[in-house]
């Protein structure tokens, strides 16, 4: 087939063009208004890609154009979507083609309100690196993996998005994967624009679990809300924790530039761990992913602990961004309240002597919702200072969208030293005075006004170890 991707740097989006050309197909692409890491990944792929959405972007020959969900792309309006509806060739989402492509195959679904492409990286990265040829989806950029799709054969690992698939079709994206066995890592609430409701929002996690078969292993993290659910699934259920419990747990967690603990399984066996990721978050992503293939015998307990030692984690999931600074720079993935927590909370364990500078950006509608403002009131508990950019507006109509100063002043109110910015070179002269005993955070999941690139450099100038000498 031949397949254009509108929308392709989008991190789903890519990842499933990637494996479709993998299976042998056409791929091309066109997106716009994009950022780095996903705009320079997807230049590299080797797709023709274009910049701007234009009908003359589509292969004479199409077979089928896949619609991301992203406001920004127009959706309907679109003229590349127009153009296809015109010479008949079918419109679907990469939600669609993914579960259509990989029916037939031992499918693995990561789902949770967080966790989910770390836990997919690093299973696809630990069954690579055991030997095996899995496919795999991954929803961001592995250093530690060759792509974020592969075709691969037998198995395949899929990020299980709980985001409805379209604007027409409410159903979350998992809903089309029919997974056999599953690994949820948590269960709490998020995307508001689309679940209003815990319950809205629980209610798609029922039906992935009432959908296992009775073959099947759901490796489930302990947390009341996930076992309140438990008896929805006939699958096979095995429990995972960073504490003591009835199923698999850590103990022993020593925290460094490389962490160490032992992975305790049901039975007592005990085995011996060590990753150079950051943060409590990780170790418990490293246990789910450890039980879950140890549980189903895809790996042994060496090739599980040497695959973890060279796994690289995922970008913007807490990436030093600096070469020579004293101070660190890091940037982390905060699309919702629990992700910017983990990341503050890491930062927090890993530098518990230096005050915490955070530049965050609310990006996602969530962020954005003025019904998820209390989500301010302690989502920056022990930082010093926040530099808060203002929200995008694109479908800012499609909620109740709040305001800079708003955000601002919910910040204030909670006790943190907050202060609005608009621009990079806003951001770059509130961090050119520091002390050097800080530490900073770049937190978002849109483009942080490019401080991604352009601050390091700053950094390592202002800050550099000959500087600070």
């Amino acid at each position: 087939m031949r397949i254009h991707f509108t929308g392709m740097a989008g991190a789903g989006m890519s990842a499933v063009a990637l494996l479709m050309r993998d299976a042998g197909h056409e791929v091309s692409g066109s997106d716009e208004d994009v950022f780095p890491p996903m705009s320079t990944y997807v230049e590299g792929l080797g797709f023709p890609f274009h910049r701007r959405f234009d009908a003359a972007n589509l292969p004479a020959e199409l077979d089928v154009l896949v619609l991301g969900t992203s406001a920004k792309l127009g959706a309907e309006a679109n003229p590349e979507v127009i153009a296809a509806r015109a010479r008949g060739v079918r419109v679907t989402t990469f939600a669609e083609m993914l579960g259509e492509a990989t029916l037939g195959r031992e499918v693995t679904v990561v789902a949770g309100s967080f966790g989910k492409s770390s836990c997919t990286a690093l299973m696809a990265h630990i069954l690579r690196q055991a030997g095996t040829d899995p496919g795999w989806m991954v929803g961001a950029i592995s250093p530690s993996l060759p792509e974020t799709g592969h075709w691969g054969a037998g198995q395949v690992v899929l990020e299980g998005d709980e985001y409805i698939v379209s604007g027409a079709d409410r159903r979350s994206k998992f809903a089309l994967y029919h997974p056999q066995h599953l690994l949820l890592t948590s269960l709490i609430h998020d995307h508001v624009n689309v679940f209003p409701t815990f319950a809205d929002y629980e209610a798609p996690f029922l039906e992935l679990l009432q959908g296992l078969p009775m073959s099947g292993l759901a490796m489930l993290r302990e947390h009341p809300a996930i076992r309140a659910v438990t008896h929805h699934t006939k699958a096979r259920v095995v429990w995972y924790d960073t504490a003591p419990c009835d199923g698999w747990f850590s103990r022993d967690v020593t925290f460094g530039e490389t962490t160490s603990f032992v992975l305790v399984a049901p039975d007592g066996r005990e085995i011996a761990l060590r990753t150079q990721l950051l943060g409590a978050h990780n170790v418990e992503n490293i246990v789910g992913v450890a039980a879950y293939l140890l549980e189903r015998g895809l790996v042994s307990p060496d090739q599980l602990a040497r695959a973890l030692e060279s796994f690289g984690g995922i970008r913007r999931r807490l990436d030093r961004l600096t070469a020579a600074s004293i101070v660190p720079l890091i940037e982390g993935f905060g699309s919702s309240y629990e992700k910017a927590r983990s990341a503050i909370e890491a930062m927090q364990l890993h530098y518990p002597d230096r005050p915490l500078i955070v530049v965050f950006e609310p990006h996602t509608f969530s962020w954005r919702s003025r019904d998820a403002l209390s989500w301010y009131d302690t989502v920056f508990d022990g930082a010093a200072q926040v530099l808060m950019i203002p929200p995008p507006t694109h479908g800012a109509a499609s909620h109740h969208q709040s305001t800079h100063e708003e955000i601002v002043a919910r910040t204030a109110a909670a006790g943190v030293a907050v202060r609005g910015v608009t621009t990079a070179d806003d951001v770059i002269a509130a961090l050119s005075d520091l002390r050097g005993d800080e530490a900073v955070l770049l937190l978002s999941s849109g483009p942080l006004l490019g401080l991604p690139d352009s601050l390091p450099p700053v950094f390592d100038r202002l800050y550099g170890e000959a500087v600070a000498a």
